[in-house]
């Protein structure tokens, strides 16, 4: 039995291989054709485009990025034992698909062999999806290398990532996506789609970047403003920006902020304000 791509089905290709998911690495396959080649085709029209992928595991994304016509594929993986089965999928694909074995924190992704226009699509690892987001939403010099991000993660995460002010879900990695890109969330998973099946549902998230982020400010100084408001939300922001700054309420009054207000109240200038005020007191 053979596939669209005259591969193997992924079911077969993990049971020959021996691979079994890991929990200590996060992962669960997709094995469905039908769910990999709709996540490709989010990240489309692929031809012309170095797609980045992390945690291909056995290579399910990777074959439905290849078989939807990307120019090329950049496969990150940690797991030494899903090294042979990507390798068959460069063999079906010559030139197409490059390996790359390493943790994905620590990879140098400008100097990556990049052709052309380049986008991140993965399933990533529930434990570190959120991290590998926030690296890449910090990325220098901006405009990133990347034009569109399309990521999978469990679905409160990707909640949280398209949050408005207000809501419980809102939060730091809401500040950041929605100041550095346009985020939306494209469809849900349910457990059942992945093996082994997950406790909760996941979401295909995708980010574009946006040129110019406005208001201006330095995207390490909101981090920290972000980190110390939303790590005591119950706190008036008073209290919570002590972390930060000396005397909160004298800077946040010289703004127009009440110093009273709690951080999910705010909007995400009012929070690149305050960190353009920190900058500047420095």
């Amino acid at each position: 039995m053979t596939t669209p791509d005259g591969l193997p089905p992924l079911r077969q290709v993990i049971r020959e291989a021996g691979l079994s998911a890991r929990k200590s690495l996060g992962q669960n396959f997709l094995l469905d054709l039908n769910l990999t080649r709709r996540i490709a085709r989010s990240a489309g029209p692929l031809e012309g485009v170095t797609i980045v992928e992390v945690g291909p595991g056995p290579g399910g994304l990777t074959r439905a990025l290849l078989l939807e016509g990307a120019d090329k594929v950049i496969a990150i993986e940690r797991d030494e034992r899903c090294v042979p089965p990507l390798k068959d999928i460069a063999a079906a694909y010559p030139g197409r698909l490059d390996i790359v074995s390493g943790d994905a924190r620590e990879i140098d992704y400008i100097a990556l062999p990049i052709q052309g226009p380049a986008r991140l699509v993965a399933n990533l690892p529930y434990s570190v999806g959120t991290p590998l987001l926030v690296g890449w939403l910090k990325s220098h010099p901006w405009p990133p290398w990347f034009d569109s991000l399309v990521l999978m993660f469990q679905r409160e995460v990707a909640d949280r990532i398209v949050a408005t002010p207000g809501g419980k879900d809102y939060g730091r990695l809401a500040v950041l996506s929605q100041w550095r890109t346009d985020p939306r969330i494209l469809f849900s998973l349910p457990p059942e789609a992945f093996t082994p099946k997950p406790k909760v549902a996941s979401a295909v998230v995708k980010l574009v970047p946006k040129q110019r982020p406005e208001p201006h400010c330095d995207v390490g100084v909101l981090e920290r403003v972000t980190a110390a408001a939303f790590g005591q939300r119950r706190k008036m922001l008073r209290a919570s920006l002590k972390q930060v700054t000396p005397d909160p309420e004298t800077l946040l009054t010289g703004l127009g902020l009440d110093p009273k207000a709690r951080a999910e109240t705010l909007q995400i200038e009012d929070f690149c304000k305050i960190a353009n005020a920190l900058a500047k007191s420095k």
